[in-house]
């Protein structure tokens, strides 16, 4: 009770200030936090950390209900559907409904969740407050009697007090097989159940303009993953745990469907059939009679074998159920197989199970088998039987496969780079570091058309070679549906994607991945054409893709080298020069968006995202990046699934179909010199000013992120270097923390103002009111403005700088920050932050977090000063209170080193929890 009061107090002092913006509220409040015991620091930073994380959560309960709302047609729909889009494309577009059908069903969005570490909060809170959301959602949604209402709230409150008493750190860093684990999550929680669900709407919206409903074929989704085979930088990520992560997504796949074929074991229990599917059940029923006969003689009877004693006691009148028992004991074979592989590191997967007649090594029999039951269904007249859950198995296993989600393979061009050029040193050939673009160009081609093999069996390697061509080897021993595509980080030359197809061929991987270069940099953006045409000039390239190309687009490192704004033009520009070369080769492009959740690293709302791409590189294909906290986000809750998906859709179909018109030539130059003002001015301070590096070091919490354990990965990609080796994530997230999102916003200010003083105001007034591009681009910044706080950065400033010459760097950074701002409202024609009548409720949801989240601020500079101090020498005994005694909550969240004092490690775990208590709060971390 006595914390309670201390958090409301502080609560109120927090409002108070946030309201009134006046210095001497705000020394209240510090005074207040100042005056708490290290223990009770712990405890208050741990309650408004949880008191965010529920807000989050009534929060995503509140607009799953409107979106539920909007779907029943109790309340309009603000945002976009693909109803409201299929309507809006016939009725006001123009568009036949057979056209748009066709279109949608050749459509495809890549989704796919990546193994960054943005997810400041554990799974087993998350679990927590996806059960939390559950009960909410049953509360309001459903009628309930007095006794389950209250049944009801007593689980939401077993729920808080469980969240209460469950350490919120990551006591140890998470291994990539644990980020997998935790990426599968949400397809046994909502992705596997929903989708079909989804589909089913979909088959409406079709309906309602008059087409059929989808075929069986058609794939509006694939998803993919990068947890487990994303090594870009991070040393745990091993050819073993690759094999580890495939195996897994494999078993949930098989799980999920086994689950699938029993409930329709259940349902099919019909007797009409077509001749096919009745002798079809009597070879099952023939096969299971035999399999017991053999078993009975040899004294056996093994669990792995009920299956198939299950099927003897059905009757020859319920042949699909005959067929089905085939199905589930071929998929428990198929997961004994993948067990046995788990247990055994050395057995090649796909050869085991290539090998076991009765396991499955793709979904193409299993297929066949739904089809047979479909069409049996049909022409016997169960038209309304077929298309229930059987349409929904067949559709999962369309999208899903036996893979669940494929894996793509992320390693840094330099590496392959370096095993080339040991292989070519070794063979005395010369060093493939050191020779030019045409050299390496002519070596590769002659070796991809040559049969002679080039890969020695005795060459010497580096750990880093071996992990590399390990890496290779490893694959060419998996499924090959498990596998999507291979990205190369950092590309730079055509010569880079050929050495990847190189090495494939090399370690005998048939069929070979599709091999996706990944540009990242503004330099990389720009020569991104160049290096493309080089591909699909050479006529070995171009007969290998067949027709298919897929490049991939870095919106986090782009922003860091350039700047925000420079950076979303370089990536404007680069899609159209990519597709335009795409279309005079007849190659059909699909472009690969690496957004992250926060908008210094490409985050915005999906049909925004999409929407604002350049008009005509999207065409029936995308694939994005859902990262982190995103995913909770998007799909941590049933109705926010089908809302993300709903988004996805409709924006890839409208911008396909009708994509919005092509800028004025006189927007195109404006913006390209916007973008290079801003580039420059942005690494004026970011690169070239000699004081930027201390200052960004000292006032955020950037070296201290490491201590979260949010990710397994290392924060730079090499452990030399400075900013340029830093990761984006880490970049991001510490600007984050301190409320000041530098990276967004630096060199904009001073692009505007340029060409507001050449005149050109109501120009730029002109491009945010008819450029999608554009006002996407303001809207984002405008909302980082609103999560900004100077007078929070002025704070740590004078807590944290200690270097007197760096303070009025700061200074002159606040003054940018302003100015900034000012000419963005400027052109926007906004009096003040978020203040048109779409972003209300934004503004509303800021206010609300603000006075949760200033406290913990204050508290994250103090235990920032003290490790800071402790670290330059000064002694821990000097620091620690007379009468310091952690309390018990506060020695069961404390890290119990062996070495460390009770006190520091106390103001760790402080630390660490105001972190995610911020990410929270700003709904962001990087």
């Amino acid at each position: 009770m006595q914390l309670a009061n201390k958090v409301d107090v502080i609560f109120a002092l927090a409002q108070a200030w946030c309201m009134s913006e006046s210095d001497s509220d705000f020394e209240m409040l510090e005074k207040r936090l100042d005056a708490l015991t290290p223990d009770e620091s712990i405890l208050v930073s741990s309650a408004f950390s949880q008191l965010l994380n529920l807000h989050n959560v009534t929060e995503e309960s509140i607009t799953a209900r409107v979106e539920k709302a909007a779907r029943l047609g109790e309340v309009e729909q603000a945002t976009r559907s693909t109803n409201k889009s299929l309507q809006r494309l016939v009725n006001v577009k123009g568009l036949k409904p057979e056209d748009i059908y066709g279109a949608l069903c050749k459509q495809t969005v890549g989704l796919v969740f990546t193994a960054h570490p943005t997810q400041a909060t554990r799974q087993s809170l998350l679990k927590k407050y996806g059960e939390i959301r559950h009960a909410m959602d049953r509360l309001h949604n459903t009628r309930l009697s007095n006794y389950e209402r209250l049944e009801c709230l007593d689980e939401i409150r077993s729920q808080v007090q469980g969240a209460w008493r469950t350490d919120e750190i990551r006591r140890r860093k998470p291994s990539p097989q644990d980020e997998s684990r935790e990426g599968l999550t949400y397809f046994h929680e909502t992705i596997y159940s929903g989708l079909p669900v989804f589909l089913r709407r979909i088959d409406t919206a079709l309906k309602n303009i008059g087409q059929p409903m989808l075929p069986l074929d058609a794939k509006l989704f694939s998803f993919g993953a990068w947890m487990g085979g994303d090594r870009d930088g991070n040393p745990f990520v091993t050819p073993d745990t690759t094999r580890d992560v495939v195996i897994g997504a494999r078993l949930s796949a098989a799980t999920l469907l086994t689950e699938q074929v029993e409930k329709l074991m259940y349902e099919l229990s019909m007797w009409r059939a077509t001749p096919e599917l009745k002798a079809r059940s009597c070879l099952e029923a023939a096969r299971a009679q035999q399999v017991q006969a053999r078993h009975a003689a040899e004294g056996e009877f093994l669990e792995t074998k009920k299956n198939t004693y299950d099927v003897v006691f059905m009757s020859i009148n319920e042949p699909y159920r005959l067929v089905l028992s085939d199905v589930r004991a071929r998929l428990q074979r198929t997961k004994d197989v993948l067990h046995h592989c788990l247990e055994h590191a050395s057995v090649n997967v796909a050869e085991a199970l290539e090998a076991d007649p009765e396991a499955y090594r793709d979904e193409t029999e299993l297929l066949a088998t739904l089809h047979m039951c479909y069409d049996s269904l049909i022409s016997s007249g169960d038209i309304h039987i077929a298309n229930s859950h059987l349409l929904d198995v067949l559709r999962q296993v369309r999208t899903f496969g036996l893979y669940l989600c494929k894996l793509d393979i992320r390693q840094e061009s330099v590496k392959h780079t370096e095993a080339i050029d040991a292989i070519t040193s070794y063979l005395g050939l010369g060093s493939y570091k050191d020779w030019n673009e045409e050299q390496r160009m002519d070596f590769l081609l002659n070796e991809l058309t040559g049969k002679r093999p080039l890969l020695p069996p005795d060459l010497p390697m580096t750990p880093e070679v071996a992990d590399v061509i390990g890496t290779f080897r490893m694959l060419a021993q998996l499924p090959n549906d498990s596998l999507g595509a291979y990205i190369i980080s950092m590309s730079h030359t055509a010569s880079d994607v050929l050495a990847v197809v190189l090495m494939q061929k090399e370690c005998g991987m048939t069929p070979m991945l599709q091999v996706v270069p990944l540009f990242e940099t503004l330099d990389d953006l720009n020569y991104a054409e160049t290096a493309m045409r080089q591909l699909f000039a050479n006529p070995w390239y171009f007969a290998h893709i067949n027709g298919h190309q897929e490049c991939m687009i870095g919106y986090s490192d782009s922003g860091k080298d350039a700047g925000r704004l420079a950076a979303a033009w370089g990536l404007y520009e680069v899609q159209e020069r990519l597709t335009q070369v795409a279309d005079e080769f007849g190659v059909h492009m699909t472009l690969f968006h690496g957004r992250g959740g926060t908008v210094g690293r490409g985050g915005a709302p999906a049909h925004l995202a999409v929407l604002s791409q350049p008009p005509g590189t999207i065409r029936g294909t995308i694939r994005v990046t859902v990262q982190g906290e995103v995913m909770e986000q998007q799909f941590g809750e049933q109705e926010s699934a089908f809302h993300t998906m709903d988004l996805y859709t409709s924006a890839v179909l409208e911008a396909t179909l009708a994509p919005t018109e092509q800028p004025p030539k006189e927007w195109r130059q404006t913006m390209a010199e916007m973008a290079r003002t801003s580039c420059d001015a942005y690494r004026a301070v970011v690169r070239e000013d000699s004081r930027f590096v201390n200052f960004f070091h000292s006032i955020t919490p950037v070296n201290e992120l490491g201590r979260m354990n949010i990710g397994s990965r290392p924060a730079k990609r090499r452990s030399h270097g400075s900013i340029d080796t830093l990761r984006a994530i880490p970049w991001i997230f510490a600007w984050t923390q301190v409320r000041f999102h530098l990276p967004v916003w630096l060199g904009v200010g001073e692009a505007l103002n340029f060409m507001i003083n050449a005149g050109k105001l109501e120009l730029l007034q002109d491009m945010f009111t008819n450029w999608m591009f554009f006002r996407v681009t303001f809207d984002m910044l405008e909302m980082v403005f609103a999560k900004a706080d100077p007078r929070v950065v002025k704070m740590y400033e004078k807590a944290l700088v200690v270097e007197p010459g760096l303070h009025g760097f700061g200074d002159e950074l606040l003054t940018k920050f302003h100015d900034t701002e000012q000419s963005m409202l400027t052109v926007m024609k906004h009096s003040r932050l978020l203040s048109s009548s779409s972003t209300a409720f934004l503004q509303q949801k800021l206010q609300l977090r603000a006075p949760y989240v200033a406290p913990l601020n204050i508290l994250q500079v103090s235990c920032l000063k003290t490790l800071r101090a402790i670290e330059a020498g000064k002694n821990v005994d000097e620091l620690v209170p007379a009468d310091y005694k952690p309390s018990e909550k506060a020695l069961a969240l404390m890290s119990r080193g062996a070495s460390k004092h009770p006190f520091v490690a106390g103001i760790e775990d402080t630390l660490i929890i105001t972190m995610k208590g911020i990410a929270s709060g700003l709904k962001n971390t990087g």
